[in-house]
């Protein structure tokens, strides 16, 4: 029993008791002034335990002193003889729920001092007690002797169970800690020999070798993310997770989805479709790589449990004083999750089937992360399923906003219509149909443009017949049908836009606009703005591949494959390389060849990448010489980045090594003069 229903049980049973003293004490005619006492005791006892005021050890006395009292006021009157042993006992029984053996004693002992004034009181009465009289006080004492041993191995018993179920949660708790250690380290250990999978991959792929380096690339990525599932799980169940702000284009989330999604295998050819409000603003401030994440466990989730049909990803916002509330959902058409399931989803490692030969794979970190990765930000997480109908989780997450402009506009006025040309019997599961009309109004209504669904050729001439109709959008299966009537709509007015699967092309001499599947606004946008003459359907972030050529640089690691892969890298930026083992190396190096930035590893043998970065800037100033020094480690856990920085490092990239991430610190940390633009990205 808690401390408070132990409170609340003590508290009832002495009301009870207080009440019916006092009414004993009218009836028998004893101090007329101790009834009121016994009244303003009994205010003051709930008054205490309500407002939970003083401290609990504090109310455990007043408890004992004001009970004490009530049994010595009952005890020392003469008609109490006998029924001094009840009420010790009821106060013995009571307080033992407190779980302290001292009150038990002074229990026992005040039990004794009443006897002792009984006598007192009884031999200047002159009162004679019979053989049965005897026997009775006898029988009373051996009864209070029976519940004091009682309660004493009560308390006993409770205590060394408390003591057990500690010891227990803490060998756990222990566990669960190395377990985490494990994950933590096992995670950090791995992500050295899958840069180099991934960086020697890269390299294969440069040279044609086949298809085989891009399926070991594949393999390569996976287990990339895989890895960073057990890191984001083991923060999670930490709680220290540090949150990393930056301004972020919010079309870059839904392009991360689309890309991923066109990255799974999806052997059971499922739809999906992605609405994003064109009202959500341009920019935002976040931290977007748990965004990122957040979208890509939704998703991959969704993937995993979903046999038929599709999935819709929508995204929104919410305005709040504090900026906007994103809002991300993602709804499947899947096996579902039933209510007892529901109760244990964010609890850690829970899989909807854990057989050997479950329908879908993964380790079961996703939804825990999304959990820890949301209450972390501030936000919240909802789950709506019905079993063998699907299921939706949305995720509302505060976010600043930097540019509150509409992330999907029109460029100019619009004229004419749009007309959706989707077959409504073409989808086995019928949300899918629903999903993209939704997805189409949504967007329609948005950027302020009239929309019309017309599901036959039929109902395209009708509305022809009425109205201005310029655009034509409708799917890879509706164009084939008719392919020779929408490519002869195609060479006049109309722009027609097909969103197809890879590898389709439309008819030779056919001005049909081909927008790669999966569907979304970005891409249906930029047909809008630009029409048939559209180009760069797929989301770019419109930046140029930098080149840092005549940088010199030094690479510090004490893994060679290491060195192979980072030297193969930045030499196609048009970088000079050189590479050392570890950091006493590096040191002598710095002091005989000049070098613009450093790459340093952390954790090396005899002196750690730290060490190393210090002598090395102090040996910069002694020398008069400006150098960067940037951590280039597979340490990534939250908050890896600020301990950097705060030691003194320039910057931080992360293994596996992403080129973005590498682009984008190398403009901020170099000099103008040592950056030079380059081509446009793909």
């Amino acid at each position: 029993m808690s401390q408070r229903k132990s409170e609340n049980f003590i508290i009832f049973l002495v009301s009870i008791a207080s009440i019916g003293l006092a009414v004993e004490s009218v009836l028998m005619g004893w101090e007329f002034w101790v009834p009121p006492l016994i009244i303003v005791g009994i205010v003051l006892l709930w008054v205490m335990n309500i407002s939970q005021k003083p401290d609990p050890e504090t109310r455990e006395y007043y408890y004992l002193a004001f009970v004490m009292l009530l049994v010595f006021f009952h005890g020392v009157h003469e008609s109490s003889l006998y029924d001094a042993a009840i009420v010790i006992c009821l106060a013995m029984v009571g307080f033992s729920f407190l779980d302290h053996i001292y009150m038990i004693n002074l229990f026992g002992i005040e039990y004794l001092i009443i006897l002792i004034i009984q006598f007192i009181l009884a031999g200047n009465s002159g009162a004679s007690f019979s053989v049965f009289d005897v026997s009775r006080l006898v029988l009373h004492q051996m009864i209070v002797a029976f519940i004091y041993f009682c309660s004493v191995k009560f308390i006993n018993d409770r205590l060394e169970k408390e003591e057990a179920d500690r010891q227990k949660s803490e060998r756990i708790s222990a566990y669960d800690t190395d377990m985490e250690d494990f994950l933590s380290n096992i995670s950090h250990e791995l992500r050295t020999p899958v840069n180099v999978v991934n960086g020697m991959s890269d390299s294969l792929i440069k040279k044609n070798v086949g298809k085989e380096a891009e399926f070991i690339k594949d393999a390569g990525i996976r287990l990339a993310y895989q890895i960073e599932n057990i890191q984001d799980y083991t923060e999670c169940k930490r709680g220290d997770i540090l949150l990393e702000e930056e301004v972020y284009d919010s079309t870059s989330l839904i392009n991360d989805v689309v890309t991923s999604f066109r990255l799974f295998d999806n052997n059971n050819g499922l739809e999906l479709v992605v609405d994003i409000d064109p009202q959500v603003p341009v920019r935002m401030r976040g931290d977007v790589k748990k965004l990122h994440k957040i979208f890509r466990q939704l998703l991959e989730n969704a993937v995993k449990f979903t046999r038929n049909g599709g999935i819709f990803a929508r995204m929104y916002t919410e305005e709040t004083d504090y900026g906007v509330n994103l809002c991300i959902e993602m709804t499947d058409t899947g096996i579902g999750i039933d209510d007892n399931a529901l109760e244990y989803v964010s609890e850690g490692m829970y899989q909807v089937n854990k057989k050997r030969n479950r329908i879908a794979g993964g380790i079961g970190l996703g939804l825990f992360i999304v959990y820890g990765f949301a209450h972390r930000m501030g936000g919240f997480v909802k789950i709506e399923s019905e079993k063998n109908v699907g299921t939706t989780v949305r995720v509302t997450i505060p976010q600043k906003v930097e540019e509150a402009s509409p992330c999907l506009a029109l460029t100019g006025e619009f004229d004419g219509n749009i007309l959706f040309h989707v077959r409504s019997d073409k989808y086995k599961v019928p949300k899918v149909r629903d999903f993209y009309r939704y997805m189409a109004t949504s967007l329609a209504t948005g950027i302020k443009v009239p929309l019309f669904a017309a599901e036959t050729v039929k109902d395209i001439e009708r509305f022809r017949e009425k109205m201005n109709v310029t655009y034509i959008f409708m799917g890879q299966e509706e164009y084939e049908d008719n392919s020779e009537y929408f490519d002869e709509l195609s060479k006049g007015d109309i722009v027609v836009a097909v969103s197809a699967g890879s590898g389709f092309e439309a008819n030779p001499g056919s001005h049909v606009v081909i927008m790669p599947k999966p569907l979304y606004g970005y891409p249906v946008l930029k047909v809008l703005n630009e029409g048939r003459e559209v180009k760069n359907l797929e989301y770019s972030d419109n930046s140029v591949r930098p080149a840092f050529n005549g940088v010199r640089a030094l690479v510090v690691d004490d893994e060679p494959m290491n060195l192979v892969v980072a030297s193969s890298l930045f030499n196609d930026y048009g970088m000079i390389i050189d590479t050392a083992g570890g950091g006493e190396e590096a040191i002598e190096m710095f002091w005989e060849r000049p070098y613009d930035v450093v790459f340093m590893d952390h954790m090396m043998p005899e002196m750690d990448g730290v060490v190393a970065m210090k002598h090395i800037k102090q040996a910069a100033v002694n020398s008069g010489r400006n150098i960067i020094v940037i951590a280039l480690t597979a340490n990534v856990v939250s908050g890896a980045r600020e301990m950097f920085i705060r030691e003194g490092f320039d910057a931080f990239i992360a293994k596996p090594i992403n080129t973005y991430d590498f682009e984008r610190v190398m403009v901020q940390v170099l000099p103008e003069r040592l950056v030079q633009k380059g081509g446009a990205r793909s």
